[in-house]
């Protein structure tokens, strides 16, 4: 996916660039900084230092000597003062400036920490929503795989009001789905059901007349709908949500190549959250996002944790699928996405 947030040490990520959190003398310092100085080897210190300060909000590249990548972009953060001295306009700069030079260097991938968010003192949710929403503007015209590097849980949180919410709406849902007796499935089992149409499919009875049969048009569109494929019904849905293609698989945090298979393969088999990631992208209402589950093989469930946050999102009509992935990275969750 476009947009990747991960657990993991920075300075064991094997991408084309490592994004450094530096200071203006690019000298090495403590934290993210100097782990990445300590694990690059002295060579990088002798590099920075032919290329004199960096301001803030700035970005310099230098090679990636002992990591595991081909560059390192050094950038400088802002200190957070309360947020009223253009903190969140330079974090944002930070961000695009060191995008910007991984483009010009022919970087496909690079890793983020969450600049500013340690010994600088920005708050750590703040942080996190500056780096997704100024890394997916970029992502709109720009083809690159961006992963945000967490290094523990305890350096991660999203709003607290946001977690209590979700928290609560899973405990609830899970209360309902585990005290669910016996007796209750079977009577819920026996309730009438419907048909493709969405009619209630009467029980059998011989005073019973049968019912009106559908109009011819209904039932051809009813039979093409039944028999479409994951990949056609996502194709229709987006022709009849007036979206090009692009502006589809990036909203869905989708990458351009996997959406191509998607699109040249009729029976393609997207993975679970490929799918969501989709549905949440057209927007779709709860019904239809199942609908386009069970074309996948899929299913929404109260017994996992995953389902009932996406349901929680879909429900209160947040269809931003970096909130929702922010969320799912909380709960310990995959993410939505390739």
């Amino acid at each position: 996916m476009p947009i990747q947030i991960v657990r993991n040490d920075i300075t064991k990520m094997e991408v084309d660039a490592i994004v450094n959190a530096a200071n203006p003398t690019l000298m090495g310092g403590g934290g993210v900084d100097g782990a990445i100085h300590r694990a690059a080897g002295p060579g990088l210190l002798e590099e920075c230092m032919h290329l004199g300060r960096c301001p803030e909000g700035e970005a310099k590249i230098t090679g990636g000597h002992n990591l595991h990548c081909k560059y390192i972009i050094h950038t400088v953060g802002p200190i957070w003062e309360g947020g009223k001295y253009g903190e969140k306009e330079t974090l944002e700069s930070c961000y695009m400036r060191s995008l910007e030079l991984a483009k010009e260097h022919g970087c496909e991938t690079v890793a983020f920490p969450l600049i500013s968010a340690g010994a600088y003192g920005y708050p750590r949710a703040e942080a996190l929503r500056v780096a997704i929403d100024s890394v997916s503007r970029f992502l709109e015209d720009n083809d690159m795989t961006v992963y945000i590097v967490i290094f523990d849980r305890a350096s991660f949180e999203i709003g607290e009001k946001l977690f209590r919410d979700i928290e609560e709406y899973i405990d609830d849902r899970y209360a309902d789905e585990h005290a669910e007796s016996r007796e209750s499935r079977l009577l819920r089992s026996e309730m009438p059901r419907k048909n493709i149409f969405g009619s209630i499919m009467p029980t059998a009875s011989a005073d019973m007349a049968p019912a009106p049969k559908p109009a011819a048009s209904s039932l051809d569109e009813a039979m093409k709908q039944l028999d479409e494929s994951f990949s056609e019904m996502l194709l229709r849905k987006i022709d009849e949500e007036g979206m090009t293609d692009a502006q589809c698989y990036k909203k869905a945090n989708i990458d351009r190549k996997l959406f191509s298979k998607i699109r040249s393969d009729k029976n393609y088999r997207p993975s679970k959250p490929t799918a969501i990631a989709f549905a949440i992208a057209l927007e779709l209402p709860l019904d239809e996002t199942r609908e386009m589950l069970e074309k996948a093989g899929f299913a929404l469930s109260h017994a996992s944790k995953f389902d009932i946050i996406i349901e929680y999102f879909i429900e209160h009509g947040n269809y931003n699928i970096f909130e929702i992935n922010e969320a799912l990275f909380a709960f310990d969750q995959s993410l939505l996405g390739a």
